[in-house]
């Protein structure tokens, strides 16, 4: 028992790790689901019509979250931030959505989200950071994974789709090295960070709708409904979410979305629109997962091995 007049703690460090982990499946669950929304929205809207105007609603919405919770708003390194959204926010928001016109939501997801082993490589290259033998493995893996899902053998319709897809994954392991760059540079607050490049995205994807011919909006209530929860809860209330598991968990532990999410498009893409994979699709979406957990597993590692009073060198 406490002593009298003490001051209780307002929570112990076990209940907020349980926090940070639900926290971590709500926010797999809102941006796994999103690619059945994305997907079934594109009756209504031109896909670049839509990616204008979500990207546009999610900016507004970054900064009413910045006004709310007092953050700076200021702009710092505007080119870097403008280049960061035109391949985070503006290239990479297109080529998915284009992507989804013919391809599956599942199948879209894995391939975007064989993101984490372009990153490897790329970092290799542009910022000289070594490639460990695990990483090597896991890249392996995904390769031999990615093959089974793009079938190169077999002549489909998708095939198109699929590179769309990877295109995409490309795109945003090259911005996320970017934006490692620049964080290695200078300070910057991730979230106002965030607002600004989706704004700029959304501008460039504004200039992108107007100038591309496209059907007129069917403004059915999925489709508003899809606006909605692109801008409150794909991007608002999923950054609060991320801010605050980056906050309370390893950054391993965090990186335990990349796995959850695409899995989490796939079975919806499954129950709701009946995407079922082939068997060579399923066997090669399964080891990609197995690559992404191996990743994860490996940051987990090594974040333990470096931390301070572990017996290894801090980083």
């Amino acid at each position: 028992m406490s002593a009298p007049g003490s001051a209780r703690p307002a929570s112990s460090p076990s209940t907020t790790s349980r926090l940070a982990l639900l926290a971590l499946l709500v926010l797999s669950l809102i941006w796994g689901y999103n690619w059945v929304v994305m997907k079934q929205v594109i009756q209504y809207v031109d896909p670049f019509d839509f990616s204008a105007i979500r990207t546009v609603l999610g900016a507004a919405t970054l900064f009413v979250v910045l006004v709310v919770l007092r953050k700076p708003m200021t702009l710092v390194a505007a080119r870097q931030v403008m280049l960061l959204g035109v391949l985070q926010t503006a290239a990479f928001t297109a080529l998915i959505q284009w992507a989804l016109v013919a391809g599956g939501a599942g199948k879209t997801a894995v391939l975007v989200y064989t993101m984490p082993f372009w990153v490897i490589p790329i970092a290799w290259w542009v910022l000289g950071e070594r490639v460990r033998g695990m990483q090597w493995a896991a890249i392996a893996v995904a390769a031999f994974g990615l093959v089974l899902i793009l079938e190169p053998w077999a002549v489909r319709g998708g095939a198109f789709s699929n590179l769309l897809a990877v295109g995409a994954g490309l795109t945003w392991a090259a911005s996320a090295v970017v934006a490692k760059r620049m964080r290695l540079a200078r300070e910057f607050d991730l979230l106002a960070l965030t607002a600004w490049q989706m704004l700029f995205g959304a501008l460039a994807l504004c200039i992108v709708a107007l100038v591309l011919p496209s059907r007129p909006i069917d403004p059915t209530p999925y489709f508003f409904g899809a606006l909605a929860f692109n801008a409150l809860f794909a991007t608002g209330l999923a950054w609060l979410l991320w801010l605050y598991i980056l906050q309370h968990l390893s950054a391993g532990m965090a990186g335990l979305s990349a796995l959850g999410i695409p899995m989490i498009g796939v079975l919806a893409g499954w129950i709701e629109l009946g995407e079922r994979p082939s068997g060579a699709e399923f066997v090669g979406m399964l080891l990609i997962g197995a690559a992404l957990a191996l990743t994860s597993l490996w940051s987990l590692w090594n974040a333990r091995r470096t931390a301070p009073g572990s017996g290894g060198s801090v980083t």
